[in-house]
C-alpha cells in the first residue's frame, strides 16, 4: 500500500493557485468535505494571510509537521444542538451572574463599617486601660519622667518587632527627613511628660476634662503661626470649653495647681505638634504615612528622654529601688509593662482610624474616648464628683463636640 501523503514539489510544474470557490449564502454547512478547500481557507480566513493570486505556490498535504507549509487543520463539526430546556438553563445561569456581582460591593463597605467599628472599639479599650494602669503606676512611684521613657522603650520594641519582622515596612528616612521630625519628636515627648505629670498628682478624670481644652489652643497655635484666622462659630465654640473646664476645677476634689497646670502644659505640647506638622512639611514625595511617622517619632522620643530620665531621676527603676521603698516589684513591673502597651497600641490605632476616616470624624471620635475614659475612671477608682463638676464636665465636653462639627464648616470665599 501506498504512502498517505503525496507530494507536488519544485521538481514539478508549479501549479498556480486557484481562487478556491466560496459557499453560496443560502448553505450553511456543506456536508462534502474538501480537505484542500478546507486548509487553504481557514489559511485564509483564521490566520489573515495575504495572498497574492498572482503568484506561484507549491502545495504541499503530508501527515508530516515538519515538511509541509501548510498544515491540514481538523475538521469543526458544527455546533451541537441544544434543547429547550438546556438553553432555558443557560439562560437562568447567565442572569444570576449580575445579581452576584452586584452584592460584592455591598458586603465589602459592610466588612469595612465593622472593621472601623472594631478600630474605635480597640482605640477606646486601649486607652481605658492605659489610664487605668498608668495611674496605679504613678500613684505609688511619683517619677513622671521615668514612666514615660519607660513606655517610649517599650514602643520602640515593638517598633522595632514590626521592622525587624516585616510586619510593617521599614521606611528608608533621610537626613532631612529626620531634622523635619526632631522638632515633632520633642513636642511629642514633652506632652506625654505632661500629662503623666498631671496624672500623678489629680484624678484621671480632671486631667481628661482639662484636655479637653485641645481646641482652644488650636485655634491660638494656628491663628498665631499659620494665619488661620477662625470663623465666628468657632470661636463661639470655645466659650463652653473654657467655661466647663473652669467650672469643674472651682470643684474638683483632687484638684491642686501641679496637676492642673501640667495638663496646660500637655495641651500646648500637643497643639504644637500638630502646628509644627503643618508649618515645617516634608516634601510631597518624601512624605511618610502616619503609622511610620509614629514610629519614627516613638524611636526618637526615647532617645531623646532616655538620658533626660536618668539625669532627674536616677536609675529608680531596679528591684532594689523599689524593695526598699516597700513596694510590690512584680506589680509595678507588670502594671508599666501593660500601661506601655496600650500607650503604643491606643496610638498606633488611632492612626489607623486617621487613615480611613476624616480628620473631623477622628476629632469626634477622640470627643467620645475622653467620655468614655472619664466616666470609666471615675467608676473604676470610684473618685467622688458632684454635681456641678459633673456639668463642668459635661459643658467642656459639649463645646468640644460642637468645634468638632463647626470645623466641618469651610468660612465663603468672598
Amino acid at each position: 500500500m501506498q504512502s498517505a501523503s503525496f507530494t507536488l514539489a519544485s521538481p514539478a510544474p508549479s501549479l498556480s493557485l486557484l481562487k478556491p470557490r466560496r459557499q453560496p449564502p443560502s448553505l450553511s454547512f456543506n456536508p462534502r468535505f474538501d480537505p484542500i478547500r478546507a486548509s487553504s481557507s481557514s489559511s485564509l480566513n483564521n490566520d489573515s494571510f495575504n495572498v497574492n493570486l498572482s503568484t506561484r505556490r507549491s502545495w504541499s498535504l503530508s501527515s508530516s509537521s515538519s515538511s509541509s507549509p501548510i498544515k491540514l487543520r481538523p475538521w469543526n463539526a458544527p455546533p451541537p444542538s441544544y434543547s429547550d430546556a438546556e438553553t432555558n438553563r443557560f439562560e437562568v445561569k447567565a442572569t444570576s451572574v449580575p445579581e452576584a456581582a452586584g452584592e460584592k460591593p455591598e458586603s465589602s463597605s459592610l466588612f469595612k463599617t465593622l472593621e472601623l467599628g472594631a478600630l474605635f472599639g480597640l482605640w477606646y479599650l486601649f486607652n481605658i486601660y492605659f489610664n487605668i494602669y498608668n495611674k496605679q503606676v504613678l500613684k505609688v512611684y511619683p517619677y513622671p519622667v521615668t514612666v514615660t521613657a519607660i513606655q517610649f522603650a517599650v514602643g520602640t520594641v515593638i517598633v522595632s518587632l514590626m521592622w525587624g519582622l516585616n510586619l510593617y515596612k521599614k521606611p528608608n528616612v533621610s537626613g532631612s527627613q529626620l531634622a523635619v521630625i526632631l522638632p515633632l519628636a520633642v513636642v511629642h515627648t514633652l506632652g506625654n511628660v505632661f500629662t503623666n505629670m498631671s496624672l500623678g498628682k489629680v484624678a484621671v478624670s480632671f486631667t481628661h476634662t482639662i484636655k479637653a481644652m485641645e481646641p482652644f489652643f488650636s485655634v491660638v497655635l494656628s491663628a498665631m503661626f499659620l494665619g488661620e484666622l477662625p470663623t465666628f462659630w468657632v470661636v463661639a465654640s470655645l466659650v463652653p470649653i473654657v467655661g466647663g473646664v473652669a467650672l469643674a476645677s472651682v470643684t474638683e476634689a483632687s484638684f491642686n495647681w501641679a496637676g492642673f497646670w501640667s495638663a496646660m502644659a500637655s495641651n500646648l505640647s500637643n497643639q504644637s505638634r500638630n502646628v509644627l506638622s503643618k508649618k515645617v512639611m516634608v516634601k510631597s514625595e518624601e512624605s511618610l504615612d502616619n503609622i511610620t511617622l509614629f514610629s519614627i517619632i516613638t524611636v526618637m522620643s526615647f532617645i531623646l528622654l532616655a538620658p533626660v530620665a536618668l539625669f532627674m531621676e536616677g536609675v529608680k527603676f531596679t528591684p532594689t529601688f523599689l524593695q526598699s521603698a516597700g513596694l510590690n516589684v512584680n506589680q509595678i513591673y507588670t502594671r508599666s509593662f501593660l500601661a506601655a502597651l496600650c500607650f503604643h497600641a491606643y496610638q498606633q490605632v488611632s492612626y489607623m482610624i486617621l487613615q480611613r476616616v476624616s480628620p473631623v470624624t477622628h476629632s469626634v471620635g477622640n470627643c467620645v474616648k475622653r467620655v468614655v475614659v472619664i466616666v470609666s475612671s471615675v467608676l473604676f477608682f470610684k473618685t467622688p464628683v458632684s454635681p456641678i463638676n459633673t456639668l463642668g464636665t459635661g459643658v467642656a465636653l459639649s463645646g468640644v463636640f460642637l468645634y468638632s462639627q463647626l470645623k466641618r464648616l469651610k468660612p465663603k470665599k468672598a
